[in-house]
């Protein structure tokens, strides 16, 4: 059984919590009255989701996740309680094809290392709905699924080493490992739109923007009846929120999404009702490179441990980004 972790009240440490995910975590967090200590790594950010609390109930610090050291003094600062990683080392391939495992392995173990030190009870774990990529099941991706042992993408093959080590690890360690399989995610403080594993915030800033979306290269164009699971950013914070803050869970591994498939036509629609002359131009019809169907997560496992429920259908979620962006906030 999974430790009770809501005994009073805790210290939460996200690491990359001032990233685009981290944000919504905290702001999720702190509406379920918790704390947070949040990590940042060069990168300024637009802050207005928790700056009426930084200083109060949110601690901003800098760090390296690869420096273990500085990690561990954030630990001598504040008393850390429970952790949720979400952070990353830089962008997927800058670093060269053996540096890049070795920083991504490198941050996974220090804040292993801090939670045995720590002695927290539990260490939620950012992974990917891409673990399922292979797999020749049907809808919806379960989490027991078997998961191939390939990948397509080196972010693929590390999450699902990571989910291994995380677990062998908290087995000897003595804590609980909480795997997040996340699909692709949008809304505010979304800062790199042109992505091709989701196309809505492409969608949303080009139409705020007054402009025909750009599929240049690198990025392959979006057609129109292809879709994926699609995650609000406000629903995603949330979720992992409730996973971390969870009295027990029954599972180590919980899918965080909208349990259906968003198609990029369904995306357009709903901009067109409150930019209706948005220049979009979809082709029609499926991408004939695609793998013919789309893909989403059952999300039965958080909604039965921890209550939770998407409250961002595609409209309102366009409705409330394109109120974001247009209220002056960054893009």
């Amino acid at each position: 059984m999974a430790p009770d972790v809501r005994k009073g009240r805790f210290m939460i440490l996200v690491t990359g919590g001032m990233g685009f995910i981290g944000q919504h975590t905290a702001r999720a967090l702190l509406d379920l009255g918790q704390s947070c200590v949040l990590t940042s790594y060069r990168v300024a950010r637009d802050t207005s989701l928790i700056s009426a609390e930084i200083g109060t109930r949110v601690f901003i610090e800098p760090l390296d996740i690869d420096d273990l050291p500085a990690l561990r003094a954030i630990g001598a600062r504040h008393a850390i309680t429970g952790i949720v990683h979400l952070a990353g080392v830089g962008h997927p391939g800058a670093l060269g094809p053996v540096d890049d495992f070795r920083a991504q392995t490198q941050g996974l173990l220090n804040v292993l290392q801090a939670a045995q030190d720590w002695a927290v009870p539990r260490v939620a774990l950012a992974s990917t709905i891409g673990v399922y990529a292979g797999t020749s099941a049907g809808n919806p991706l379960r989490e027991d699924l078997p998961l191939p042992m390939t990948a397509p993408h080196q972010i693929v093959a590390f999450k699902k080493s990571a989910e291994l080590i995380a677990g062998a690890v908290a087995i000897r360690a003595g804590y609980q490992v909480v795997n997040l399989r996340i699909p692709g995610v949008w809304g505010p403080l979304h800062r790199h739109p042109r992505s091709n594993l989701s196309v809505a915030p492409l969608l949303v800033h080009a139409a705020v923007d007054g402009h025909a979306p750009d599929f240049s290269p690198p990025l392959s164009p979006a057609y129109a009846q292809d879709g994926i699971d699609l995650c609000y950013a406000k629903d995603c914070g949330r979720a992992i929120a409730l996973l971390q803050t969870a009295r027990t869970l029954n599972h180590s591994t919980y899918n965080i999404g909208s349990g259906r498939a968003t198609t990029n036509a369904e995306l357009a629609a709903a901009i067109r009702q409150v930019i209706p002359d948005a220049v979009i131009g979809l082709p029609g019809g499926r991408d004939p490179r695609g793998a013919g169907r789309d893909f989403y997560l059952d999300i039965s496992r958080i909604r039965a441990d921890t209550g939770y429920q998407p409250e961002y259908d595609t409209q309102r979620g366009v409705t409330d980004y394109i109120d974001w962006l247009r209220s002056g906030h960054e893009h």
